[in-house]
């Protein structure tokens, strides 16, 4: 056991995808302005109050560039969200009045809209649930005070718990709650370009004093080993198919480490010594790229490390504390950078776990981790380095208070338990260099230590060749507005596109990412004179077949009566996390919450997991439906019978009219707490072999609400006869 105290690199990650169209100047979504308002502010600002706490804040030049241009062009910055909030209620057309309607409820319900009374009443007014069919009928109910209610108070919800707490503008409008008039609306408005203003300096100060350390991300947030080989993806995933033209320009790699080097120096008054690659990706061929612009370290995650270990020893093996809670120094023709790893398990309990639980508990938690890691540390004199490493801005949402009780209680522990030293990465190696080498670094980042989220999926290797098309078209080229068209090509080389393409992740805003990827490729070669290929208006993003989290692993035959009635019965069952697939864009609460899917040799199950109470007035107005898209279309649908008074469970199929036909009645289900179904697979027309692919549907008043999975459907294949012995072998 280490008497050392631990030293603790926190290392926060901030970044925003590039929503804007440097050709006409338009933001698609407000993300940048409401986080900025909301988070990167406060998550610098609380360290006021505890000057003994070292932080590290990775800030990434294409959020700060979009902060700038809102707090540059305040009055000419076009963003739909804001163009909206400015406009008079008397003026908004119907449109506007459904996009608000659907649009500005997008916030944590039981944070940041449920505390405050008024908003609250006019998302009931709208309906927690409500399709967009009928959400002309209730725009159409809303009187223009109430719109302008509305306006303020998803502007007002996007602030930070200092500004919610200290500033007394913010304060009384909260206060006020209602009867919002155009000048508290302007007075909101002006706050935000306030807070905005102070970002960046702020940062700026506490470097100063040395109390923080900011590091920076390539520009525009590569994969930088994809761009340097985008045949780095083969050594985690020897098998993938990697797109039909190689994308190999190093040159872009180092223009875009360079740009943000330079970019950091000009807005902080230093060069940067540490970097964040984007999401941890890291390869042997960027380390003489980092250490020749300047960059003295770097951070990935731990399985990094063991996996270089596990290439240099041929086999895999857990590390040790010792070698994991270390720097490493890793040297590649000429250049040495030193690495830091990341605790994987420690740095997601902040950002998915800890806003379940008691403030204390999780700071207790927290706390008990790093000491059993000193516990588990040599007594050599050394001073070992725990590295936390996560998202700064996207979890403080689902924390009550926008974080504040946590930060407080958080920090305070951190400056004053004698065992924990939080230190800057950059201090740290200066008195605690590397004192082992890497090897041969293996290629991969923080994500399953893999490429995969990027490369290798159909419609991930379609965006990278059409940005391989586009490049080529501007590197041929000599004329045309050549310094914004390669802007372009750095933007459209950033993480954030590949993120939604291809079955990892999926979010309301699929359609927009898309969109905008395609449009940057678009201006490029409009820049260049020339007109954009005809594949650039088909969208990328397909409907497919979705990936759930479980797959079934055996028969079941749960008890149909809407109660979870023991542990047991969906066991084995497949399971579609729906609160996973609705992405990171702070979606609205959705109905449905979660689907469940077995089957027994004779019937397909589905249970349902609902944000309502199926007991309720309300649940009436609503209906669930079982889409069977193959073998044969057939649709499931419980649905409350006003005539017989109870929930009735139909099995209808689609006739030549394309009209969907009762078949019949069936009483194989249960509502209570959940839903569940039972269908027979001789009414689906599915023989033992064939494949069944369907989706979830929730209606109101008949109108579609929401579909999961979706963009696509799940599949399952009916059993045949000898399934379980099968399933026993493998």
């Amino acid at each position: 056991m280490s008497s050392q105290p631990i030293s603790l690199a926190l290392l926060w990650h901030m970044h925003q995808p590039f929503y804007k169209d440097m050709v006409t100047g338009e933001y698609i979504l407000p993300w940048v302005r409401l986080h900025a308002v909301k988070d990167y502010y406060d998550m610098v600002a609380v360290l006021d109050r505890f000057p003994e706490v070292k932080m590290n804040f990775n800030l990434v030049p294409s959020l700060l560039t979009q902060i700038e241009d809102y707090v540059n062009n305040k009055d000419t910055i076009s963003d739909i969200f804001l163009n909206l909030t400015r406009k008079d209620p008397a003026d908004l057309t119907l449109d506007d009045r459904i996009f608000l309607l659907q649009n500005f409820f997008m916030a944590n319900w039981d944070n940041m809209v449920n505390p405050y009374p008024r908003y609250h009443d006019l998302l009931l007014k709208r309906g927690r649930f409500v399709s967009p069919a009928e959400l002309a009928k209730v725009a159409r109910r809303f009187s223009t005070q109430e719109l302008m209610d509305l306006q303020v108070w998803f502007n007002l919800t996007w602030f930070g718990f200092i500004y919610k707490n200290e500033d007394p503008v913010i304060k009384g409008l909260i206060a006020k709650g209602r009867y919002f008039t155009k000048e508290d609306k302007q007075a909101v408005i002006d706050k935000q370009w306030e807070v905005m203003g102070k970002v960046i300096p702020k940062y700026k100060e506490l470097e100063d004093r040395g109390q923080i350390e900011i590091t920076t991300t390539p520009f525009y947030h590569p994969i930088l080993p994809l761009l340097c080989d985008s045949a780095a993806a083969k050594e985690a995933m020897p098998y993938v198919r990697l797109p039909e033209t190689v994308f190999r320009h190093p040159e872009d790699a180092e223009a875009q480490i360079k740009m943000a080097v330079e970019f950091h120096e000009q807005r902080f008054g230093r060069k940067p010594r540490g970097m964040w690659p984007s999401e941890g990706s890291v390869s042997e061929a960027i380390i003489p790229l980092i250490g020749g612009a300047g960059l003295q370290w770097a951070g990935t995650d731990e399985g990094i490390l063991e996996r270089t270990i596990a290439k240099i020893e041929g086999r895999t093996r857990a590390l040790s504390a010792a070698e994991l809670y270390q720097p490493y120094l890793v040297e590649k023709d000429g250049a040495a950078v030193a690495l830091i790893f990341r605790n994987h398990f420690i740095s997601d309990q902040i950002g998915f776990v800890y806003y379940r639980w008691k403030v204390q508990d999780a700071v207790t938690d927290f706390t008990a981790h790093l000491n059993n890691i000193r516990i588990s540390l040599p007594e050599d004199g050394r001073r070992y380095l725990v590295s936390v490493i996560l998202d700064g801005e996207n979890a403080w949402e689902y924390y009550r208070d926008g974080g504040k009780e946590f930060f407080e209680a958080f920090y305070g522990r951190l400056a004053h338990d004698p065992m924990i030293k939080t230190v800057r990465v950059a201090d740290y190696l200066e008195q605690n260099p590397p004192q082992k080498k890497a090897g041969k670094l293996y290629a991969g980042s923080w994500i399953s230590n893999n490429f995969k989220i990027w490369i290798g999926h159909q419609e991930d290797n379609l965006a990278w060749d059409y940005l391989s098309r586009a490049r080529l078209a501007l590197q041929n080229s000599t004329s045309g507005d050549l310094k914004t068209a390669w802007q372009e090509i750095y933007v459209a080389e950033g993480s954030d596109w590949c993120w939604w393409y291809g079955d990892d992740h999926s979010s309301e805003n699929d359609a927009a990412f898309d969109a905008l990827f395609r449009r940057h490729l678009k201006n490029v070669y409009n820049l260049i004179g020339r007109v954009p290929p005809k594949e650039l208006e088909i969208p990328i993003k397909q409907l497919r077949v979705v990936r759930p989290i479980k797959e079934p692993a055996y028969l079941i035959q749960p008890l149909l009566d809407g109660e979870i009635t023991n542990y047991y019965e969906w066991l084995a069952a497949g399971y579609y996390d729906i609160t996973r697939a609705r992405g990171a864009m702070h979606q609205i609460e959705t109905l449905l919450r979660e689907l469940y899917y077995g089957f027994s040799l004779t019937d397909l199950y589905v249970r349902l997991g609902v944000n309502l109470y199926l007991g309720s007035e309300e649940a009436k107005d609503f209906s669930f439906a079982v889409i069977i898209n193959s073998p044969a279309d057939r649709k499931a649908e419980i649905a409350y019978d006003r005539q017989q008074n109870r929930f009735v469970f139909n099995l209808y199929k689609l006739n030549e009219k394309h009209e969907w036909e009762l078949l019949k009645n069936l009483e194989t289900f249960g509502i209570g707490r959940i839903i569940e179904v039972g269908i027979p697979f001789d009414d689906l027309a599915a023989k033992p072999g064939q494949k069944i692919e369907f989706t979830a549907v929730a209606y109101k008043d008949g109108q579609e609400l929401e579909r999961w999975p979706r963009g696509g459907g799940i599949t399952v294949a009916v059993p045949t006869e000898s399934y379980e012995e099968e399933q026993w072998f493998i």
